[in-house]
Parts: C-alpha cells; structure tokens; sequence
C-alpha cells in the first residue's frame, strides 16, 4: 500500500504535468534589480547610489496572483564593519518625515518593514523623494534611480499594470485577471552511490573527443578527477576545468561505466558535488571582494542531473559578504532520496 507522502507526491507531479512552464527573469535598471522565479514571485532590490557610502539594500517581495501584498526587509551595510557593531533598530524617514522604527535582527543587520512603513516606502520611490535610515547621527540613504522601472516590470510580469493593485500604472482594473502562481517544479532526488576509482574517471574524460572550449583544463590537469556511482551503469565524473582570479569551475559529466562511456556535460562551472543530497553546485563570486555570489544546483533523479535552482545574491555594492539577498529565478521543491528521510518524512 502507498504511503501517504508517495500519493502527495504523485498527485503533485500530475498537476504539474498539466501546469504551464515559466521561465524566470531578470532586470536591472540603474542602482535597482529585480528577480521573478519561475512561480513569478519578484523580488526587487535596491540599493544606495553607486560609489555611494553608506552602503544599504531594500528587498521588495511580492508573490502573483489577486490582492498579494509587497513585503519589504531592509539590510544595513555590513562589509566593512563586524555585524555585532550594527545598531539594534533604525529609523525609517520619507522625505524628511519618520515613519517609526524598524528592529535589526542581532547579528544580521537585518529587518523587516510594517504595512505603513512598506506603503511610505513604495510611494517615495515613486516620488523620487529621499528615503534614509538612521539610527543616531549615522544616515544609510537609499537610491530611487531605476526604482519605478524596476517596479513597473514587476507589475508586468505579474499582469498588474492598468489594475487597481498596480505599483506604478495604476488602473481601474480589478485584480481578479491578473497573472496567477505558478506551483514549483517537484523533483525526486534519489540516492548516489560510493566513489568510484580514479581509473575510471580518467577512462571517461580521455573519452572526450577533445577538451571543451570552456575546460581547458583538462588538456593538463592539475588535480586528479574524481567519480561517483549512480543508478545502473552510470557514474558521475569531475574534473577541474579552470581557474580565475578568484573563482574555479569544475566540470560534472555523467556518463557509462563501460565503453563507450559517451559522457554528457552537467556543467563546467561547478564548485561541489554532495552525494549525500545528490546535489551539484556552482556558487561563483561576482568579483574578488565576495559580496556578490551567482548560485546554481542540479540533483540527480535517477535519469538526469535536474536544474532545480538559480539565484544570485544581488548586485556588488559592499553590503555583506557574500550579498545580503537571495534573488532567486529557479525555484523547486527537492524530496530527499526515500532513503535519507527522517522519521518524521516517512511518517507523513
């Protein structure tokens, strides 16, 4: 008899099957960016002017769909400071005027915006009005350049434009046409077994007819592949493929473990594999100063690595390391292999 979490998760991928597919997207404008996932929930952020200091970001959030409300966190620049040294709460003024205080939370430098504080916001930005945080005598001011076309895709992404629940072109509209959510993608990891031997891997990548253009590297290798079983007679094979300034990037292929091994390329901008959540990732800096990251990751289903997620963490203004956001375009819901469920899954 099937559990209840199996005929969840069947029902779920039938609904799929039939739901429309829809591709992220991305855009900036000026000091602003905005990032809608493929269940068109937009993320837009925005940021003190450049070369501007001190730094500070905005983070809009609004999910598609009927009478969706924006949400807005806000994070003070931490780059250059330790995070402990970032005041308890700072005040939210619009052109000049206080619209109250907003609590950071410890050790994030980070803090979430009420209703009233959320509507000041958007309509100063669209008001080309000066918008500031404080807390004592230090000011963070937030940019507004590239806010109003950043938010009017948004709202054209959702369907909003011309409705009642619009951000820039405000309409007479009702919101009950606008664009729906989309559900996330559902993808079953399944299980990775031991490493394979090193003779292997070497095996497969000679089986290459020659080094992709993106691979360089492995025309002379400076560090031994690697390789991992997977279901049947495939197997996972890494090698390193180059080396920036600051980054490198690691080819995944997965192929036979017999010949012929005919290897297919996953990626040659990896940075890890995990067997155990059969998971690659490519997490690259944007620069060598590492307060922008690009993050993508693929799991293996049984068949196929899957591309199941993709974000960035917003754009290299010296916020935090490692960027104070996940703007994600690429979001799915990834079910641990069955054997690596905790009891409470298997419960379920």
């Amino acid at each position: 008899m099937r559990s209840s979490l199996a005929l969840r998760t069947l029902a779920v991928l039938a609904a799929l099957a039939a739901a429309p597919s829809w591709a992220g997207v991305q855009f900036t404008h000026r000091d602003w960016q905005l990032a809608c996932d493929n269940t068109r929930t937009c993320r837009a952020a925005g940021y003190q002017a450049d070369e501007a200091a001190p730094a500070v970001s905005v983070l809009l959030t609004r999910a598609a769909g009927p009478a969706r409300a924006v949400t807005a966190q806000v994070a003070i620049g931490t780059y250059d400071d330790s995070k402990a040294a970032a005041p308890s709460q700072v005040e939210l003024s619009v052109a000049g005027r206080s619209f109250g205080a907003i609590v950071l939370k410890p050790g994030e430098a980070t803090g979430s915006l009420e209703a009233a504080q959320v509507a000041a916001l958007l309509q100063g930005l669209l008001r080309n009005e000066e918008i500031a945080f404080g807390a004592g005598q230090q000011r963070w001011r937030l940019s507004d350049d590239g806010a109003a076309a950043v938010l009017l895709r948004m709202d054209d992404i959702q369907g909003r434009v011309g409705t009642t629940g619009a951000l820039v072109r405000k309409g007479s509209g009702g919101e009950e046409h606008v664009l729906r959510s989309l559900p996330k993608p559902v993808v079953q990891a399944a299980a990775v077994g031991v490493a394979a031997g090193q003779a292997l891997a070497v095996a497969v990548l000679r089986s290459l007819r020659k080094a992709p253009g993106d691979c360089q590297d492995l025309k002379e290798p400076g560090e031994a592949p690697k390789a991992w079983r997977l279901q049947g007679r495939k197997v996972l094979v890494s090698a390193r493929c180059w080396v920036a300034a600051y980054n490198v990037g690691y080819g995944f292929w997965v192929a036979n473990d017999k010949p012929p091994y005919q290897p297919v390329a996953v990626t040659t901008d990896g940075t890890a594999f995990e067997p155990e959540r059969s998971r690659i990732i490519a997490m690259q800096k944007g620069r060598g100063l590492a307060d922008c990251y690009a993050i993508d990751e693929w799991v293996w289903d049984g068949q196929r690595f899957v591309h199941t997620g993709e974000s960035t963490t917003g754009m290299c203004r010296l916020v935090a390391a490692g960027g104070p956001w996940t703007l994600t375009t690429l979001v799915s819901e990834v079910l641990a292999p069955p054997e690596q469920r905790t009891t409470e899954e298997k419960r379920k």
